[in-house]
């Protein structure tokens, strides 16, 4: 659990880099709470009762859309250094092909996982309208066509999202269907506000996909 709140926190940071980067503004200031004590029981409690509230799974099979993807591949050894390259990714590296090539970001961020074990290898990235002239820094189009998927609607905290991921493997068992590639998964929402604020995580909207035949 502390491993996937720390991607989150990661990601906090990455989508955050994202949106300031792609919407050119100027870098903001973190906004920083003053501690509030408590005893520790009253935050046994809370935690206790924060982790019994289950996450909201929303899951239905349609049709993927076509995309062109900018993306970039890394790895790293932990998740804390999985959470930096992301900021990097996703706010830097990819952020700086998409202005180079004047290239229009048409849909949220994403990213495929290799497995839930170290090293991390992933892939992150960003849907534009078209291929760039030439690609550097690394950077990869990967064509998404048009397939059949089921797709999870997330809401929850990020470390519950592993009951996604069973829920869907029970879908396509119970349907009788076979996975075909890897899923993946689309930041729908930011899980910050304009502040820089974490958003209550269960208004923020994470896609888990997995294609199908």
């Amino acid at each position: 659990m502390k491993k996937t709140n720390l991607l989150m926190q990661g990601l906090f940071i990455a989508l955050l880099v994202f949106a300031i980067a792609c919407n050119n503004h100027k870098q903001e200031k973190k906004v920083s709470e003053a501690p509030i004590k408590e005893s520790p029981s009253k935050a046994k409690e809370e935690k206790l009762a924060e982790t019994k509230k289950g996450p909201v799974i929303n899951i239905g099979d349609t049709i993927s859309l076509k995309r062109l993807v900018l993306t970039i591949k890394d790895s790293a050894a932990t998740m804390e250094r999985v959470s930096l390259k992301l900021g990097q990714v996703y706010g830097v590296k990819l952020a700086a092909i998409i202005k180079k090539n004047n290239l229009k970001i048409t849909g949220a961020p994403m990213a495929w996982y290799k497995g839930p074990k170290a090293p991390f290898f992933f892939e992150a990235g960003i849907p534009v309208d078209k291929k760039p002239a030439k690609l550097t820094g690394g950077a990869f189009i990967k064509e998404i066509g048009v397939d059949s998927i089921v797709v999870a609607h997330f809401y929850g905290p990020y470390d519950l999202i592993p009951q996604a991921y069973e829920a869907l493997r029970d879908w396509l068992k119970s349907h009788k269907k076979i996975v075909k590639g890897a899923p993946y998964e689309i930041y729908v929402d930011s899980p910050v506000d304009a502040a820089g604020k974490p958003k209550d995580p269960y208004k923020v909207q994470t896609d888990i996909v997995f294609s199908w035949k």
